[in-house]
Parts: C-alpha cells; sequence; structure tokens
C-alpha cells in the first residue's frame, strides 16, 4: 500500500454517504462527475476523492465489454494497488465490490456496498441507483475492498 495511506478503512457510514450523494447521476461511460455522469468506476472514484482525497493515479482507458476475458484482472489489481482487500463473502457495508458479469470473464463492473443489505452502483441508462443487494449479484462477486484512510500530514 502506498505511504499515503495508512492500512484502517474509512468510517463505514462516510463512504455509504458519500456513495449516496451520488444518486441519480445519470450514467456517462468513463466519467466521474457527480450531478453530470459516471459509470461504475467513475462513482468508485468519486467516492475515492470525497473520503480519502486525490486519486492515486489515473484510470486508464477500459472496454466496456463484461464478457472480455484474459489472465489479469485489471480492476482488482487497481483496487489492490491502494485500497484494503477483504474476503467477498464477508464485504461489510461501506466495502467497494467487484462483480464478475460473466462467467469467466474479466471482474469489470464495481458497486459499494450499503448498511441497509443495499448496493450503490451506476447503471447504463439507469444512472447511480440502489438497490437490493441480491443473490444473483451475490453469485457474481468475486472481489471486496475497502477505503483505505488517508495518511496525515
Amino acid at each position: 500500500m502506498s505511504a499515503e495511506f495508512i492500512r484502517r478503512p474509512v468510517a463505514r457510514a462516510k463512504v455509504i454517504a458519500a456513495a449516496r450523494s451520488w444518486l441519480g447521476t445519470p450514467y456517462h461511460d468513463q466519467q466521474s462527475t457527480k450531478g453530470v455522469g459516471c459509470d461504475c468506476l467513475g462513482l468508485a472514484r468519486g467516492v475515492w476523492r470525497e473520503v480519502v482525497g486525490p486519486e492515486p493515479f489515473p484510470a486508464p482507458p477500459y472496454s466496456r465489454d463484461w464478457g472480455e476475458t484474459g489472465p489479469l484482472e485489471v480492476m482488482a489489481e487497481g483496487a489492490r494497488a491502494c485500497m484494503i482487500e477483504v474476503s467477498p463473502a464477508e464485504a461489510p457495508p461501506g466495502a467497494l465490490v467487484v462483480f464478475r458479469m460473466r462467467e469467466r470473464a474479466i471482474a469489470k463492473h464495481v458497486g459499494i456496498l450499503t448498511d441497509t443489505g443495499t448496493l450503490i452502483h451506476a447503471r447504463e441508462r439507469l444512472g447511480v441507483i440502489e438497490e437490493p443487494f441480491t443473490l444473483a449479484w451475490r453469485r457474481r462477486l468475486a472481489f471486496a475492498f475497502l477505503y483505505p484512510q488517508p495518511r496525515r500530514r
């Protein structure tokens, strides 16, 4: 983990409140502007900026193909570089969760779990929504991470 962060997670309530403040933001591929437009990664990046600070590195270009296969879990590796990984089965409220949308595909969709058993994420045509974290979502869960506290200078 980078020296800019400490291995204690940001308070869950703070992460969830930040994520909920994005509700209603329209869907816009590869964007991250609250109230204007974002995709799922843009939501996760925006919450990072609100609860941790400046983004540690720019998001690389990525495809929208949920069926993409390959040897590298790009989203998970990016999250591992700056977040606290936890067991997906034990992901608490406030966790950033990463989903594999198709069997044997790269995990490419992210959302944030809430304290009420819901998931906040950005969906094409719907924008940022909060919906039940159903069994269908649980079956797709591949990775989970916690937002780290910034190191105070």
